[in-house]
């Protein structure tokens, strides 16, 4: 009796070896065949970011900004720098169903990418989805001519902004094989940044000093832009398809 290298790729195909012996494909089980198919339903490795998902964390940013600058296109009268975008969205605005429907879909989109960054934390992943779903109900509360902020249309607001915000704090893991968008000195540095430019907006939205549109876009472009590069910082860091062979060493049996 002698030993004999076989490839691990071939296992499944070796026949039994003898009367009353499991075959190696038994031994093996059907784990690779799932594994495989996993892949290929994903096209990458099982903790790889879908494509889906390279397609909702870039079409956020293009929808946003294109539907604001859209939106306030059709309007007679409309300061991209001093008035806000849900301005766009409010009763009494020319076609005010396009700011509501990019709202929504945005908020769809940040929704996806969620569910597609399985590299990342589950907590960020809540609360990215969550920023998302409050960020939707914004189209649902507008504001209007009688009262410029409602209670409901702030309270909805500021939870997304915050969700879009704070999810890298939950998303972050540690680690060599980690995505550099996901490590945690990255991660903090983008919540500083975030946090800074929603502090700019809601002094301009409590001062009144005519830039809050400005600082309400700025905000909303970087936070929809993050999403994007961790996307792609996962998808740069994921593993090949097939990693290289492994060996297995079975006993050839003689013949009877």
């Amino acid at each position: 009796m002698h030993k004999r290298p076989i490839q691990a790729e071939a296992l499944l195909l070796v026949p039994a070896a003898g009367a009353g012996r499991r075959s190696v494909s038994q031994r093996v089980g059907w784990c690779p065949l799932v594994c495989r198919a996993t892949a290929v339903a994903y096209g990458s490795r099982v903790r790889d970011v879908p494509w889906w998902g390279v397609v909702s964390s870039a079409a956020a940013p293009v929808l946003l900004a294109g539907g604001w600058t859209v939106a306030a296109g059709l309007q007679p009268r409309f300061d991209p720098v001093a008035d806000t975008v849900s301005a766009l969205a409010a009763p009494g605005a020319t076609d005010r169903w396009v700011m509501t429907l990019t709202f929504v879909v945005v908020g769809v989109c940040y929704l996806a990418t969620a569910l597609a960054l399985r590299p990342a934390g589950t907590r960020g992943r809540l609360i990215l989805a969550a920023g998302a779903v409050t960020g939707m109900l914004v189209a649902a509360h507008p504001v209007n001519a009688y009262n410029a902020y409602p209670v409901q249309h702030m309270l909805w607001a500021g939870l997304g902004f915050a969700g879009l915000t704070f999810w890298p704090a939950g998303a972050w893991r540690r680690g060599a094989p980690v995505p550099w968008a996901l490590r945690p000195a990255v991660a903090a540095a983008a919540v500083a940044v975030l946090l800074a430019l929603m502090a700019w907006f809601v002094a301009e939205l409590i001062s009144g000093a005519g830039q809050v549109g400005l600082a309400e876009r700025v905000v909303g472009t970087a936070q929809a832009l993050w999403p994007l590069a961790v996307v792609l910082s996962c998808r740069r860091r994921a593993a090949p398809d097939q990693p290289p062979p492994a060996e297995a060493v079975v006993p050839e049996t003689s013949a009877a």
